[in-house]
């Protein structure tokens, strides 16, 4: 006797989900490459009028920096080795196309975070990191905003705590926050992986916080309140 609900039940899942890594692998893959197209072409930033930009690569530009450079050096070395150890001659070419493509992947990861800055104008705050998360901050949910400098337990990108009565949803750069924007009221955000919980407060990383918060002062719809 068999059971066929049971496997059937359990792969449909595992096959969605994966489905759906995949998905987010390709849509990631082809915004690193359409990011270095851009930057390449150095197109200025589509800006609305009174939209002020504010970049956040300044804390993991040097990380980046060290990287890239490492792998410049590292595939002519590995190419090397590769070519007088291994007699099997496709090995060499496989690793030098893997090295490369790792290569212009993280020049693609540095061109995303130069050409999505975040920006703040009359609509309010739009937070980004890289090509992937995009959300705005309505002007009119805006409460209070001041610099804090913060350094995270973990270097993910987006997480979700609680701290006393607020929910506080962090957007990480570099393991670092340096701006907090306390809501009016609770409000959701779309994320990559999906709607975030309702949350009270939004911190984030800026190189500039000081002119991040003098610009959100001198749009935000009641500046008596920050």
């Amino acid at each position: 006797m068999t059971d066929t609900g049971t496997p059937t039940t359990t792969r449909t899942p595992t096959r969605a989900k994966a489905a759906s890594l995949v998905r987010r692998a390709a849509v990631t893959e082809a915004a690193m490459w359409r990011s270095m197209y851009v930057w390449a072409l150095r197109r200025p930033l589509p800006l609305a009028p009174g939209d002020e930009p504010f970049g956040y690569l300044g804390v993991i530009k040097p990380i980046l920096g060290v990287f890239i450079g490492l792998s410049v050096v590292e595939i002519p070395i590995l190419d090397l080795i590769i070519r007088n150890v291994v007699p099997w001659q496709p090995a060499r070419w496989i690793m030098l196309g893997l090295s490369v493509w790792g290569l212009l992947w993280m020049i693609g990861f540095f061109a995303s975070i130069k050409i999505h800055p975040h920006v703040v104008g009359d609509r309010g705050i739009r937070v980004r990191v890289g090509a992937g998360i995009d959300f705005t901050v309505p002007r009119e949910n805006i409460a209070t905003v001041s610099r804090s400098y913060r350094s995270m337990p973990s270097g993910k990108s987006v997480q979700v705590e609680q701290v006393g009565d607020r929910r506080v949803l962090h957007i990480v750069v570099g393991s670092q926050t340096s701006v907090d924007v306390r809501l009016r009221r609770t409000a959701t955000f779309a994320l990559p992986n999906g709607e975030t919980e309702p949350v009270d407060e939004v911190r984030l990383y800026a190189d500039d916080p000081d002119a991040f918060v003098r610009r959100v002062r001198a749009v935000s719809a009641d500046t008596s309140a920050l």
